[in-house]
């Protein structure tokens, strides 16, 4: 009889006689009596269970509506408090089930609203299922891309800043609870939303829209639904500084589809228009003396317009018949000066010019499209 006690007091210990939850498990039990501050439930007779303090809150809203006979679903958290009964949290339950709606939501790609919250320098901090997650700056849509000149951070974060307290669509790209991370992304879900609009084009189409930013390195163009990228170099068929110097946010251009690459569409200005070079052996001759306008100083030589839309460089070794150790005592931007041409390559979209007095036979044949 000794060693058959001993063995039934080995199993109420170890939980397995009335399979008695451990910490950290989620139990479900019925509503047995509800406080201003408290909840007890009854977990199927084998403990009584209360909740209370800060664990009766989830996701921020107090559980108050709760009625005796409800059944409910809350986390272990304490196995015997001092009344002798098992503490219970909403709070924890609330965020296990948030986790595996975010595993359930990676799993089937489905898209939904999130709010932001906050915003850093690398994205927004987003709210879902009471667990924030974050949305990188590269996974924004175009809409909401921050197209800063220069990259300025500060300007970034302020643009960023802008969302905080707005809804963006998106569908999470990565969640781990382990290291309770979970990113989302709106750029996917935008690309969905492109592709049988982007089906409708090809390269070579011409299209017409309206420039939406103007960046660095290129301009936006948004036409029929869809943002398109015509890069610096394929904006005009001269030089130019920045694209800024032809373009401007709102107006009207039209540019042929040179390239499409998933979501992202390129195009070009300058192939609309004849390439002004194919006729520079009509204009100007090897050995030729030209005037014309210094646009910019280099530490390499001075970049010329001999036309609007014919350029020129003047290189270093070209500008005197002295070694020049700083081009800026030469000329400066603005300037109008004579020049000798020395070469001219057409499909280069190259002339060479010279300040020297005695400037050497051209080296470059003279060729002509």
């Amino acid at each position: 009889m000794k060693d058959t006690q001993t063995e039934f007091q080995k199993l109420m210990e170890e939980g397995q006689y009335l399979n008695i939850p451990k910490v950290g498990d989620v139990v479900t039990g019925k509503i047995v009596g509800s406080g201003r501050r408290e909840i007890r439930i009854d977990l199927n007779g084998i403990a009584t269970g209360v909740v209370r303090g800060r664990e009766l809150f989830t996701g921020g809203t107090e559980v108050g509506d709760m009625k005796a006979g409800s059944d409910v679903e809350a986390t272990v958290i304490e196995l015997e408090n001092e009344n002798g009964e098992m503490e219970l949290s909403f709070r924890f339950a609330g965020q296990k089930k948030a986790w595996e709606e975010l595993r359930r939501l990676f799993t089937t790609g489905e898209t939904f609203d999130v709010k932001i919250l906050e915003a850093n320098k690398g994205g927004l901090i987003v709210a879902v299922q009471n667990i924030t997650g974050f949305l990188p700056v590269s996974q924004l849509s175009p809409e909401h891309y921050p197209r800063v000149s220069g990259g300025d951070k500060n300007k970034i974060l302020e643009k960023l800043r802008s969302y905080v307290g707005s809804k963006m669509n998106v569908r999470v790209i990565d969640v781990s609870e382990g290291e309770e991370k979970m990113i989302v992304s709106e750029k996917t879900v935008w690309e969905d939303t492109q592709k049988n609009v982007i089906s409708k084009f090809g390269v070579g189409d011409v299209i017409e829209g309206e420039v939406t930013a103007v960046a660095d390195f290129g301009a936006f163009v948004k036409f029929d639904s869809l943002e398109g990228l015509v890069h610096i170099s394929e904006i005009a068929w001269q030089r130019i500084d920045h694209p800024r110097d032809l373009l401007k946010i709102g107006q009207t251009v039209k540019a042929e589809i040179i390239g499409i690459e998933g979501s992202k569409i390129f195009l070009s200005m300058k192939k609309l228009i004849q390439d002004p070079w194919a006729g520079v052996a009509e204009k100007y001759r090897i050995g030729e003396m030209v005037e014309g306008t210094v646009l910019k100083v280099n530490p390499f030589g001075l970049f010329v317009e001999l036309d609007a839309e014919i350029h020129g460089l003047a290189h270093v070794s070209e500008l005197s018949d002295k070694p020049v150790t700083d081009v800026t005592q030469i000329a400066k931007p603005g300037d109008v000066m004579s020049f000798k041409i020395v070469s001219i390559e057409p499909k280069e979209h190259r002339l060479g010019l010279s300040l020297k007095t005695k400037s050497e036979p051209a080296t470059v044949e003279q060729a002509v499209e």
